[in-house]
């Protein structure tokens, strides 16, 4: 019986092929279909994982920030995601966002102007136009999951503003990771009490009622509408202690 070996792999019978890896790569007479195969992509999927980390390796203490695409300049939201920038700025984080517009921009807004280092992680999407013009080091990403672990593995903590299923889908993974301490010290902040609310009461009354999760996995997470408050819990993880108790100062 003969054995054909592609690396690592075995091949017999039917699987052995007539040419080898080296003389399709040599021969340009040859198709091209092998561009579009699994094991092309693989090596596109390295080349994302190695333009991330050689890019972000040295951006030292950072903060993601997540919130809909679709809000509007005018909007309190942008606002609110302009403030949470510079504030993180001035607390010595760099702020890496999507890249795209709406909340994100103006968190990557907030973090230019204060001068600080403006990221943006960008994917391609058949509906959204490239980085927003505020990013001041931006990588375009092909694959979703490749881009995912440059956001869990630079930031040291996820501020979540008000968003539909990026977000969502940005924020619930970061809860499973920290649940099953996959990353420790990680806090996650939810800036919109209005909007966040009726999840988390959801979260409260439905899935932790009905045993789906346990009441710790509720305090991962901080509902807010205060910027301070937000900025000092990202600043009390990197420092290693809890944040100053905040007291009312209504009269």
């Amino acid at each position: 019986m003969r054995d054909q070996f592609k690396g690592p792999v075995r091949m017999r019978r039917q699987q052995v092929e007539n040419t080898t890896t080296d003389q399709r790569l040599l021969d340009s007479r040859g198709p091209s279909d092998w561009v579009h195969t699994d094991p092309w992509r693989v090596m596109k999927i390295t080349a994302e994982f190695v333009e991330g980390f050689n890019a972000l390796a040295e951006l030292g203490p950072a903060i993601a920030v997540f919130g809909s695409a679709r809000t509007a300049p005018e909007h309190r939201y942008y606002a609110l995601a302009e403030a949470l920038g510079r504030g993180l700025t001035e607390a010595g984080f760099a702020v890496i966002t999507g890249g795209g517009p709406g909340a994100m921009e103006g968190a990557n807004k907030g973090a230019s102007e204060a001068g600080g280092v403006s990221v943006g992680l960008g994917i391609e999407l058949p509906f959204e136009a490239g980085l927003n013009p505020w990013v001041d080091m931006g990588i375009n990403f092909r694959y979703f999951f490749a881009r995912k672990m440059m956001f869990a593995k630079y930031s040291q903590g996820y501020v979540v503003l008000p968003g539909g299923l990026g977000t969502f889908d940005e924020l619930f993974e970061a809860l499973t990771l920290v649940q099953t301490q996959k990353v420790t010290s990680f806090p996650v902040v939810l800036l919109g009490v209005d909007y966040w609310s009726g999840l988390l009461d959801w979260m409260r009354g439905t899935v932790l009622a009905e045993g789906k999760i346990s009441a710790p996995d509720l305090d991962m997470i901080t509902l807010t509408d205060d910027v301070d408050e937000a900025v000092a819990m990202m600043v009390a993880a990197r420092d290693g202690h809890d944040p100053e108790p905040r007291t009312d100062e209504t009269p």
